[in-house]
């Protein structure tokens, strides 16, 4: 069973068991956090409806924090001596899906 949730403006595709690291959420590790909205589930049916997702739920555990590769930009304009340098490095939280439920239905782990 997976499903697609929707984090930091963009969307994921999450199985059970999976780590993968988010826009940061401001958790603690060892947090446990549910994501919301959920886009898809499926499994042996597909749920995709807003009445069918209305109950459903993603749990996930945060295992830590890491950031992204260093991004640095230029900005100049001639004829005028303008230059600007300007560096950005993203911070992500890293997250373990431990359980998909739907509707009284769970996968979630003991």
């Amino acid at each position: 069973m997976y499903a697609v949730i929707k984090t930091g403006g963009k969307q994921e595709r999450v199985e059970e068991g999976q780590t993968l690291s988010v826009e940061r959420l401001g958790a603690a590790d060892g947090d446990e956090v549910s994501f919301q909205p959920i886009l898809l589930v499926a499994g042996d049916t597909v749920l995709s409806t807003a009445e069918q997702l209305s109950g459903a739920k993603v749990a996930a555990r945060v295992i830590g924090e890491a950031k992204g590769p260093k991004i640095r930009g230029f900005t100049y304009k001639p004829k005028t001596r303008g230059r600007k340098a300007w560096g950005h490095r993203q911070k992500y939280t890293t997250i373990e899906i431990t359980g998909i439920e739907v509707a009284g239905t769970s996968t979630q782990e003991a």
